[in-house]
C-alpha cells in the first residue's frame, strides 16, 4: 500500500488488487458487501502509524477505482458543510455508523447529480438511454468535432452512454458538448467498472461518428 500526504488532514491511499486479496478481500467483495469494505478500510487505517495520520474527528472519503486497484483520498473533515451536505464518516464508531465506502452506485450517483447541476469538471461521465433509437438523433446532435471517447454498452437490455472527458479540460467546453446529450438521455448511477464487466460494448471508441454513419 502506497501513503501520500496531501496535507495536515489529507491522506492519499494506493492500494493494488493483489494487495487486497493479500489481505483477506476479493474485488467483489469490496464492490458489493458494504461491511467487507468497510473492514478493508479499517485495516488499511490499521495499517498506518500514529504520527502518519491522527484521526480525531469525522472522516470524508473518495475512492477512485483505478486499473490495477483503488485510490482513496482520506480527510479529516472540520466542516462536514463543504462536503456535498452529506454527513461524513463517523471516525468514533467502525460498527454501523459508516456509509458504503466502496458503493459504487453512491459515487456514481454523486457525479451524475453533479453533471446534471453544478457546472464542475468532470473526468467521465454515464448516461442511460431509454431506448436505442435514442442514439439516432443524439449523435446527429454532436458536433463532429467532439473527440472525447464515447462508447456505447448494453446491460440488462438497458443502453448505456460512456463518454471520458479527460480530453475536456474547460468546463464550459465539457458542459456544451453534455447539453445536447441530456436531451436524448438521462445521467446513470452505474459506472464503465460495472459496464465493462458485467454489460457489452455495442460500439466503441466513437459511437456517435458509427452511429452518424450507419444509422
Amino acid at each position: 500500500m502506497d501513503i501520500e500526504r496531501i496535507n495536515e488532514n489529507t491522506l492519499k491511499l494506493a492500494i493494488s488488487y493483489n494487495d487486497i486479496e493479500e489481505r483477506g478481500f476479493t474485488k467483489d467483495e469490496i464492490w458489493y458487501n458494504r461491511d467487507k469494505g468497510e473492514e478493508l478500510f479499517w485495516v488499511m487505517m490499521d495499517e498506518l502509524n500514529d504520527d502518519q495520520f491522527e484521526i480525531n474527528g469525522p472522516l470524508w472519503i473518495q475512492v477512485v477505482a483505478k486499473e490495477v486497484g483503488l485510490e482513496l483520498t482520506v480527510t479529516v473533515v472540520s466542516n462536514p458543510g463543504d462536503f456535498f451536505n452529506e454527513a461524513p464518516f463517523d471516525a468514533s464508531n467502525k460498527d454501523g455508523q459508516f456509509g458504503n465506502l466502496f458503493d459504487h452506485e453512491s459515487i456514481a450517483d454523486m457525479k451524475a447529480e453533479f453533471a446534471e447541476e453544478e457546472a464542475v469538471l468532470l473526468e467521465e461521465i454515464v448516461f442511460e438511454l431509454a431506448q436505442f433509437d435514442d442514439m439516432i438523433p443524439l449523435a446527429a446532435s454532436i458536433s463532429e468535432s467532439f473527440d472525447a471517447i464515447n462508447e456505447l454498452y448494453v446491460m440488462d437490455d438497458q443502453y448505456y452512454l460512456y463518454i471520458d472527458l479527460r480530453s475536456l479540460s474547460d468546463i464550459d467546453q465539457q458542459q456544451d458538448y453534455l447539453s445536447p446529450i441530456r436531451e436524448f438521455s438521462t445521467p446513470s448511477k452505474k459506472t464503465i467498472h460495472l459496464l465493462q464487466e458485467y454489460g457489452k460494448v455495442i460500439m466503441e471508441v466513437d459511437s456517435f461518428k458509427l452511429t452518424r454513419e450507419f444509422f
